[in-house]
């Protein structure tokens, strides 16, 4: 029972202890044991309250087993947690949560990358409404790959599926991929109205290890807005995808046109090129990577008969083999 009040005797020694109850213990001497109490008021504003610890020893900031408190992001270690630590039990503590904390942060860097991207959620947009493309296979696509022994391909922003339904028709096992799960769902729609198989994955080519372990003898990728980052992981990306001996295609719009200077008084760049990855960037890190060989880089005229854009009459062609066995 809680004391309540020390008694002296007349000539001023101790001569007992009142309890809450009016119960009197005589006593000679009381030893007084501090009651613990976290300086936890700083953080009272954002909803931390000490609680009793079951031992009776004092209060303590509550914490779930990796030490974090009732507020996200807000850890607690040591005898803030358990009056009953002393120094090198309150260390050890301290060095557990602090693990838990990089584990933490860890788990929010994955966490963003899996959340759905500006790019992405822009293409989805773009895929919900009519369709955009013609539905052919690109030209360039056909002209480089017709004579090619058909194999795995990989194809990285498929867009619509004209590329990736082409290569099937052709022989080709293909995977289609692409940021967006709308245009997936429409390559995935036109495929069954064929009846052929095709197999998706939705995959920022930006992302860490996007196309997981496998390899292609083909990976092909054209006119994909790919946004480019300073360590150009997307271009590492696609070169870990191609198995050896295998090919890389990457074809984009000859952008020279699109660099030339213009009137800001009656006209705007509505689109920045250099944002985002050029075939001349794959070319580039290609010329820097042991055990390529570059076959065709060149600018040309973009062949007739498929895929085609009345603004963009050239293309820039990379195809890229993989030296290897």
């Amino acid at each position: 029972e809680r004391v309540e009040r020390i008694v002296s005797a007349d000539d001023g020694r101790l001569a007992s202890v009142e309890l809450v109850g009016g119960e009197r213990l005589d006593a000679d001497a009381v030893a007084v044991g501090p009651r613990f109490r976290p300086r936890a008021d700083a953080f009272s504003s954002i909803g931390i309250v000490p609680v009793l610890h079951e031992s009776g020893l004092g209060e303590i900031v509550e914490t779930s087993p990796t030490g974090l408190t009732s507020v996200p992001g807000l850890y607690a270690a040591g005898n803030v947690t358990n009056p009953g630590q002393q120094v090198l039990a309150a260390a050890a503590d301290g060095s557990w949560v602090g693990a838990m904390i990089g584990f933490s942060l860890v788990e929010d860097d994955l966490d963003a990358v899996r959340r759905s991207t500006a790019n992405e959620a822009d293409w989805d947009r773009r895929y919900r409404g009519e369709r955009m493309w013609s539905g052919n296979a690109n030209g360039s696509l056909v002209h480089e790959v017709t004579d090619m022994t058909p194999g795995r391909a990989l194809d990285i922003g498929a867009g619509e599926g004209g590329d990736a339904l082409w290569l099937e028709s052709h022989g080709w096992q293909v995977t289609a991929s692409d940021i967006s799960r709308q245009g997936l769902d429409q390559v995935a729609a036109e495929a069954s109205r064929r009846g052929v198989t095709i197999e998706y994955l939705h995959a920022d080519a930006n992302a860490l290890d996007p196309f997981g372990d496998d390899t292609f003898d083909l990976v092909t990728a054209h006119y994909a807005s790919i946004p480019r980052t300073p360590d150009g992981r997307a271009i590492a990306n696609m070169l870990g995808a191609v198995a050896p001996g295998g090919t890389l295609l990457v074809v984009g719009h000859d952008l020279e046109p699109m660099r030339r200077p213009v009137d800001t008084s009656r006209h705007s760049r509505m689109f920045d090129a250099d944002a985002y990855v050029t075939v001349d960037d794959v070319a580039a890190a290609i010329s820097d990577a042991p055990g390529w060989h570059i076959e065709v880089h060149v600018r040309r005229s973009r062949p007739p008969g498929h895929a085609a854009a009345s603004h963009h009459v050239d293309d820039v062609v990379l195809r890229a083999r993989r030296v290897g066995t």
